[in-house]
């Protein structure tokens, strides 16, 4: 059964050769020796095992299903910011967000340069500033490259500035925090971030409110809602063709046409935000892209990070992940580590994780205990 599901995939196109190991990226001058020695890629897999950051330590890991790599990470602790984490889950490209990627912190820096600092509204505005210049790409490329304005990017950012957690949200990725309870000091999830998927009935009640006027604002389709039929996800950066009519012509493919004219904007980049003082029980935050939930409930990921050794918990929980991922389909791990990025999407999604395990000592003596440090996942694999 499974040979001739894999024969067809095959035929779909791409590789059932495993991926050669590519090199190990070129260590960042920004960061600690013992740091860059952890960094590594096996195949489609790409992680930093353990970083020291100004709020405490960090693992990264991605693993690559589709093609292009559509997901991106970044990390950036210096002062006067604190430490930044953002998880950038691109759809229909790989445009927005590596746009994101590489937009979001100068923005955020500039944002929270002023009198405030690093504020709710600060974030609120390092958001807007990367969706206009995002969106301004977009018009200057429209004669040339259309498609452009069919890309979009879910964006997951946390801020860690002195004890307050700062967690902002586009899209369905998700922030997890691991937390000790009780006298037995029993590690449970406590979901920080607001998704934005319209299979959530919530969304659906939002979109209608926002839209009475369009009965057809979120459909079923074959068992999934989806905002006009087409999309999951209610906001996002990108999606300039959901956003503005004039971006919704005969020039972008049929799949992503809205029929009907619209005036006012079908989705939304204005982030959720929430903000956290950090509280001596709080351990760890999981961020990660939907491609890790799929697979993982929350409890069951912060489980696996706090019963084992802090170093290479992203990449663990990727295979993780990848291990349900195959179970479902009945096959092997092994086979399924040995299917080529492209086939692989019909298995699993690209999934990124970023997991900060909160130094509370560090954080009570300040940003400048620490060196800098910035990790970016590599582009390619």
């Amino acid at each position: 059964m499974l040979g001739g599901l894999l024969r067809f995939l095959s035929a779909c196109g791409g590789s059932w050769q495993t991926s050669p190991a590519a090199p190990p990226p070129a260590s960042d001058p920004s960061s600690d020796a013992s740091a860059s020695a952890s960094e590594g890629r096996d195949g489609l897999l790409w992680w930093r095992d353990l970083a020291r950051c100004a709020a405490g330590d960090v693992s990264a890991a991605l693993v690559q299903a589709n093609q292009p790599l559509e997901d991106q990470c970044r990390l950036h602790s210096a002062p006067p910011l604190g430490t930044l984490l953002a998880v950038l889950d691109g759809h229909a490209g790989h445009a927005a967000a590596r746009f994101a990627c590489d937009h979001l912190l100068p923005t955020l820096l500039e944002a929270a340069s002023g009198p405030g600092g690093v504020t709710a509204d600060a974030i609120r505005d390092a958001f807007a500033a990367t969706e206009a210049a995002f969106i301004a790409q977009v018009s200057s490329q429209w004669d040339t490259n259309p498609d452009l304005a069919t890309v979009g990017s879910c964006c997951l950012v946390g801020v860690v500035h002195e004890r307050t957690l700062f967690v902002a949200n586009l899209g369905d990725s998700r922030a997890v925090l691991g937390k000790k309870v009780g006298r037995s000091g029993q590690i449970v999830a406590e979901q920080l971030s607001t998704e934005h998927n319209a299979n959530d009935e919530a969304v659906r009640q939002e979109l209608m409110a926002q839209h009475p006027d369009d009965p057809q604002i979120v459909a079923l389709k074959h068992g999934v809602w989806r905002v006009k039929g087409i999309i999951q996800v209610s906001r996002s950066l990108g999606d300039a063709y959901l956003k503005d009519a004039k971006y919704n012509t005969e020039r972008i493919k049929p799949k992503f046409r809205v029929s009907e004219p619209f005036s006012r904007p079908i989705m939304s980049a204005e982030p959720t935000i929430v903000s956290r003082s950090l509280e001596p029980s709080d351990c760890f935050v999981i961020f990660a892209s939907d491609g890790l939930w799929e697979h993982l409930t929350n409890q069951e990921a912060v489980e696996i990070v706090h019963n084992n050794q802090r170093a290479g918990s992203a990449k663990r929980l990727i295979k993780a992940a990848l291990q349900e991922a195959a179970r479902k389909r009945e096959m092997r791990y092994s086979d399924l580590m040995r299917i080529d990025k492209k086939v692989r999407r019909h298995f699993h999604d690209d999934i990124t994780v970023i997991v900060l395990f909160i130094n509370h000592e560090l954080l009570a003596k300040g940003n400048a205990q620490v060196p800098p440090l910035s990790i970016r996942s590599a582009l390619d694999h």
